[in-house]
């Protein structure tokens, strides 16, 4: 009667190992709805508006910017000396956007982590270009999806 007991124990143990390994490996966790209850999601990035420029990443002059430093802001830092770059892949940076947002200073939207690390360095940034409204002198906006240094000073 044991003996019994001991198979149907170690069948048990055997198939529990293998739905639970088969629900980590091949199984697909399926969720629905918003993942943030409450917070509107971001548009998909339009590819055609990608661009990479190089720059100095400076501190934006007098930037008032009252807003928590988790959310994104395009007033808190700039890159100046600006240098658009071709390196991004084939169907981007195509758009009349990107096409004419040759500017040597691009606002850089993002939050201030991404940022603090890069001040006075040059950089290369990546990401999707908003086009400055016709009222605003201050050029256009990059919304960074990658930044890395380049040089550890601007010269």
């Amino acid at each position: 009667m044991q003996r019994s007991h001991r198979l149907g124990a170690l069948v048990a143990i055997v198939v529990t190992i293998t739905v639970t390994a088969d629900a980590q490996v091949g199984g697909k966790l399926v969720v629905g709805g918003n993942p943030t209850p409450g917070t509107e999601q971001p548009e998909p990035p339009h590819l055609a508006d990608r661009i990479t420029i190089t720059g100095c990443l400076q501190a934006a002059p007098k930037a008032n910017d009252s807003t928590d430093a988790n959310t994104p802001s395009d007033a808190r830092y700039v890159l100046a000396n600006a240098e658009r770059i071709d390196r991004v892949p084939a169907g981007t940076g195509g758009s009349p956007a990107a096409a004419s947002a040759a500017s040597p200073n691009y606002r850089l939207m993002g939050i201030e982590s991404q940022f603090t690390a890069f001040v006075g360095t040059k950089v290369e940034v990546s990401g999707e270009i908003k086009p400055a409204p016709s009222t605003d002198a201050k050029g256009p906006t990059l919304i960074v999806e990658f930044i890395q240094k380049l040089a550890s000073s601007c010269k």
